[in-house]
């Protein structure tokens, strides 16, 4: 069963090799969900894809620094089409990170 979750993370980019780091999450991320702003991604993941998301992650960032926060929205199959509301700026999908 997938579930999805929102993975965001915070990377202490002014520490030593941090601008490394946050290029290193994003590129990672990337291959498991949808950019969806800034830090943020919706990924949807079965048990074996999060085990394996959450050992890459722990390889790159510095857990002393760092953080990666995942928000589980419940089973994919039951959430239905993807709502996305946008305060302020209008929402529009995230291309690469430079």
């Amino acid at each position: 069963m997938r579930t999805s979750y929102i993975v965001c993370y915070d990377i202490a980019v002014s520490s030593e090799g941090g601008t490394r780091r946050i290029r290193k999450v994003f590129e990672t991320l990337r291959g498991y969900g949808d950019h969806l702003q800034e830090s943020v991604f919706e990924c949807s993941l079965n048990a074996q894809d999060l085990a394996e998301l959450k050992r890459d992650l722990r390889e790159i960032i510095n857990a002393k620094l760092d953080q990666v926060l995942f928000v589980n929205l419940g089973p994919a199959s039951a959430r239905g089409d993807r709502s996305i509301i946008a305060m302020g700026k209008q929402y529009a999908r995230q291309g690469p990170m430079l």
